[in-house]
């Protein structure tokens, strides 16, 4: 399940995490909100950013095809 996460701290500091996505995707997902919070401070990429899409269904489906 994608989810975005915005955290407000107590002294009013935001921080915005995004869950399920993979690649990239999460910057394209959470873009609007971190535009409306104003300038980025700091930014922590995790393992889901750095995986790559799976294309293995779409390669399956070309090779039973048989070519």
């Amino acid at each position: 399940m994608k989810t975005i996460v915005l955290v407000v701290a107590p002294d009013g500091a935001t921080r915005v995490e995004t869950h399920g996505f993979v690649g990239a995707a999460c910057r394209g997902a959470s873009r609007f909100i971190e535009l409306s919070l104003g300038t980025k401070t700091a930014e922590k990429l995790t393992s889901e950013y750095h995986q790559v899409p799976s294309t293995s269904s779409v390669i399956e489906r070309q090779s039973a095809g048989g070519s």
